[in-house]
């Protein structure tokens, strides 16, 4: 199963959180800076030992990967202080290198380590001429990542009519107990502060970057810190972070909703069992996920529950090569087998097959607790859930409870709010019309904030538009990264 590697968590479900790109152009504008001559960095990189291959086992510390640690401030107003080490991992440049390209795919809570690991044969056209870097954020994975006592099960509790606030409330004080001391340093601006600091541990003059979903996000607010240390940068799946809890839940309902459409159009189309028409299949999917809210499946010795449902549903509609994924395991749980979704859903909540579970989740939390003042009340969480049922009712959750972070044990802040990267070099924002995930509407908003952004169109389906394969993107990103060639202003590439 492909696993989307850009995840930007939904609002209420679980929180309470042709065109003339054919070939690239450029403007009248000057393309970015040259990097420069990189120097050596002061990373002590060694072969990785602890990574895992798609297929779970291990792999050997002579697979080509390298690894290493920066340590950064634990609190950015006292550098001094203590530290924490942010883990790295690189794939060295295959040809004449220009220097580091820096990769954050997603979350918030996305292990960067891993995913490079899983993920680096995708960007090989960009491995000639960087060394392929990322890293696990603060608070994620192997960089002092928040644990929750491993109560990753107390989120989706939550989201239980019967349950109250009490798993919420059970929830955020297990990370209290097991992460308090980094809780209140994991928002992204002091993430983004951590970036300079690798960069300049890295040895590159300036930051070239890629960032997928939520590494938009971290990326613009960087710009904003660090404007004349923007080097390269593609923004790709963009988050508009001035929107409220409500318009992210509902925005991303809304995309949901249109992508699911779209599944069933397709579905159909090509001989569906799960309906002769769209609304057919619509409905095929509501019965079960009524069903589940009564009468889990078991699945071994667990259960597919409805809320687990929910994930497994929207987890391969990031992505239209997964859509087989979700008939197939659809008419299979209709038939009484849950593996198949309760795969899914494991792939979303990073669930290990021991039990054990990544820190995407709790990390996931963490940080969207960080990054905003807002405390959804138990009356917004009914009022949202009550607009995203009559968007796509298989999101609407029955739970009234407040969400995780009216309950978190440190404030946030709307720091990471405020973008604006005036007197940066060209960043590169892409937006696809059929993202479900971060619309498109997100990433014209973005570009305006950051004054500096040039919007490229994807007019295709899907989370993120370098990782569909689509040829036109790939064409245009590799043409920015490798020879500076900034898109023309409304550069789109056809579906």
């Amino acid at each position: 199963m492909k696993k989307p590697f850009a995840i930007f968590l939904l609002g209420a479900a679980l929180l309470a959180g042709c065109g003339t790109a054919d070939r690239p152009a450029t403007t009248s504008q000057s393309p970015p800076r040259s990097p420069g001559p990189p120097a050596a960095g002061t990373v002590a990189w060694r072969p990785c030992t602890d990574l895992t291959g798609p297929d779970g086992k291990a792999l050997p510390p002579t697979s080509g990967f390298e690894c290493g640690t920066v340590q950064v401030p634990l609190d950015h107003d006292e550098p001094g202080g203590k530290k924490i080490g942010l883990a790295l991992i690189r794939v060295r440049a295959t040809g004449d290198r220009l220097g580091s390209l820096v990769f954050n795919f997603g979350g918030p809570g996305a292990s960067g380590v891993d995913t490079l690991a899983l993920a680096a044969r995708a960007f090989a056209s960009l491995g000639t001429r960087y060394d392929l870097v990322s890293f696990d954020p603060r608070g994620v994975g192997r960089s002092a990542g928040v644990t929750c006592g491993g109560q990753v099960e107390k989120l989706l509790e939550a989201e239980s009519a019967a349950g109250g606030d009490r798993p919420a409330r059970e929830f955020a004080a297990a990370c209290a107990k097991d992460s308090g001391e980094v809780l209140p340093h994991v928002g992204t601006v002091s993430a983004a502060k951590d970036l300079d600091l690798l960069r300049a541990a890295l040895g590159d003059p300036e930051l070239n970057y890629f960032g997928m979903s939520y590494g938009t996000h971290l990326g613009a607010v960087y710009a904003t810190l660090h404007p004349r240390g923007v080097g390269r940068f593609v923004l790709d799946g963009a988050y508009d972070p001035t929107v409220t809890f409500e318009e992210r839940a509902v925005t991303q309902a809304t995309g949901f909703a249109r992508s699911f459409e779209a599944f069933a159009r397709s579905c159909v189309a090509q001989g569906c069992d799960l309906g002769a028409d769209p609304a057919a299949v619509e409905r095929t999917v509501d019965d079960l996920l009524e069903r589940l809210k009564e009468r889990p499946i078991e699945v071994g010795d667990r259960e597919l529950t409805h809320a687990l449902a929910q994930l497994a549903v929207i987890t391969p509609l990031y992505a239209k090569s997964t859509w087989p994924l979700l008939e197939r395991a659809v008419a299979a749980a209709v038939k009484g087998d849950g593996k198949e979704l309760l795969a899914l859903a494991d792939s979303y909540t990073g669930r290990r097959p021991d039990g054990t579970y990544t820190t995407m989740m709790t990390s996931l939390q963490a940080v969207s607790c960080a990054d905003t003042d807002e405390r959804p009340t138990a009356a917004d969480t009914a009022r949202i859930n009550e607009r995203i049922r009559k968007i796509f009712p298989i999101l609407a959750a029955d739970s009234t409870a407040a969400g995780p972070c009216a309950h978190w044990p440190v404030p946030g802040d709307d720091a990471a709010k405020h973008i604006d990267a005036t007197g940066s070099a060209p960043i590169v924002v892409i937006g696809g019309k059929g993202d479900p995930a971060t619309p498109y509407p997100w990433a014209t908003a973005l570009t305006k904030q950051l004054r500096t952004g040039v919007l490229v169109t994807y007019e295709g389906e899907g989370h993120g538009a370098y990782l569909s394969g689509d040829a036109c993107v790939l064409r245009t990103v590799d043409a920015y990264l490798l020879k500076g060639e900034t898109p023309a202003a409304g550069a789109s590439c056809p579906a």
